[in-house]
């Protein structure tokens, strides 16, 4: 029996959609605002869903607090209150769209949260607003 657990987080963060080999208003035509020279920002919700096999020992699948740790220590931490496209290692010379930043994020959490026995990264689930979101499921 697969039991699925899903860890909801949030950050804060300011991106910019632009590409440098365009010019501005091409940049502006396929990005509208989103390519202010300005910058801007988001609320993000990020919700982590990990499976597996529930442990009847201990009664659950992973230490919910483990998860948080996990998800805060590579995730959260590198990206609230920060610049994705200045300040974050793992989204250096890639377009900080919300599609490859819930894929980024579900590589940074793959090898942390697999190293515990009989726990799987399901998919991670990426709010950019309140109507916007975006999933992954690996590939």
């Amino acid at each position: 029996m697969i039991i699925y657990v899903t860890r909801r987080e949030h950050f804060n963060a300011a991106h910019r959609m632009y590409r440098t080999e365009w010019s501005a208003e091409k940049n502006e035509e396929i990005f509208g605002k989103c390519a202010n020279a300005n910058w801007h920002g988001h609320n993000y919700q990020v919700f982590v869903t990990v499976k597996g096999r529930l442990s009847y020992e201990t009664g659950y699948l992973i230490d919910l607090k483990m998860l948080k740790t996990i998800i805060n220590e590579h995730v959260i931490e590198k990206l609230d209150h920060r610049n994705l496209n200045l300040d974050v290692d793992f989204l250096h010379g890639k377009m900080a769209t919300t599609e490859l930043l819930c894929i980024e994020i579900f590589n940074q959490l793959k090898k942390p949260v697999e190293i515990h026995s009989g726990v799987f990264l399901h998919s991670v689930k990426l709010h950019e607003t309140e109507n916007n979101s975006v999933e992954y499921f690996g590939s």
